[in-house]
């Protein structure tokens, strides 16, 4: 038996640090939403006690240190799961990016297996078990709109934003999220209105959503990796309304509601970036069917 789940990426629309935690986490308050940018995930039933990760990217580990494979050990341990699974991840979600392509793989897995092992078990004992693999697999798990807080497990759903094109340029580089949060000084740096962006986003308000993007961590890469932007630059100067990078980085965003402009941002970044992407949104929660 097979079943394959798309695992689509995430893009911050907005992004704050309040504190170190006690526990070594960093309190946080998000504002995320999945876009049309996926990885697939091929689950394939196995008769033999054993998981098996299928990847062509050189990138993506194929052992215990892969959170699909973390996503699987999890739910044969919490429920005594005799059956194997062979998970194949076709990746389209760029490695290292700040778009969560390692979470939301694990969150599909998580959605995949529970239909594929017949555990029935709810979205939220997903989300909640999926807070034990990762930070952002909580979000994954629900996809859509949400704010995100605590260090990103406790999820309160949002409706979608409005609908708009989102340009993603992630440059060849790497950026270590433990070094951009150790370099992170929340009482010296500009904290974005979360609840300004929850406003324009009930609001279904395009301008102000533009004009409420932000990101804390975003001036810690950018003095770490120049390159990051100078794309940022670029997107403003090719027309976005709004131009923001994504979690750690090193990708970037800019959004707009205009076909023509959209491609104009796309085509002037293809040259400059390796890898560009032009998707929407997808605003609306997964389901469990």
């Amino acid at each position: 038996m097979k079943l394959l789940v798309k695992a689509p990426a995430k893009i911050n629309l907005a992004l704050d640090v309040l504190h170190k935690r006690s526990d070594g986490y960093h309190e946080v308050e998000m504002i995320m939403t999945t876009i049309d940018l996926a990885d697939r995930i091929e689950l394939t039933l196995l008769n033999q006690d054993k998981i098996h990760i299928l990847s062509h990217n050189r990138y993506v580990p194929d052992d215990q240190r892969n959170l699909a494979f973390q996503a699987a050990q999890l739910l044969k341990d919490r429920f005594d799961v005799k059956k194997g699974v062979l998970i194949s991840i076709e990746k389209t979600i760029p490695v290292a990016a700040g778009l969560a392509g390692g979470s939301s793989d694990a969150a599909a897995t998580l959605r995949g297996l529970n239909k594929l092992w017949d555990l029935g078990l709810s979205m939220d004992e997903l989300a909640e078990l999926g807070s034990e693999i990762g930070s952002d697999v909580s979000f994954c798990v629900y996809g859509g709109t949400a704010l995100a807080k605590g260090r990103g497990e406790v999820i309160t759903e949002l409706p979608a934003p409005p609908t708009c094109w989102v340009i993603l340029a992630k440059p060849f580089i790497g950026v270590s999220t433990a070094e951009v949060y150790r370099r992170l000084d929340v009482n010296r740096t500009n904290h974005p209105d979360i609840a300004g962006m929850i406003e324009a986003i009930n609001n279904h308000d395009y301008q102000k959503v533009c004009g409420k993007v932000g990101n804390v961590l975003e001036n810690v890469t950018l003095t770490l990796h120049p390159e990051v932007a100078q794309i940022k630059e670029q997107m403003k100067r090719f027309g976005a309304d709004a131009v923001l990078m994504s979690g750690s980085g090193p990708t970037v965003f800019g959004i707009v509601q205009h076909d023509s402009r959209m491609h104009r941002i796309y085509n002037g970044l293809r040259g400059f970036c390796d890898q560009v992407f032009a998707v929407r949104m997808l605003g609306e929660r997964h389901s469990l069917d």
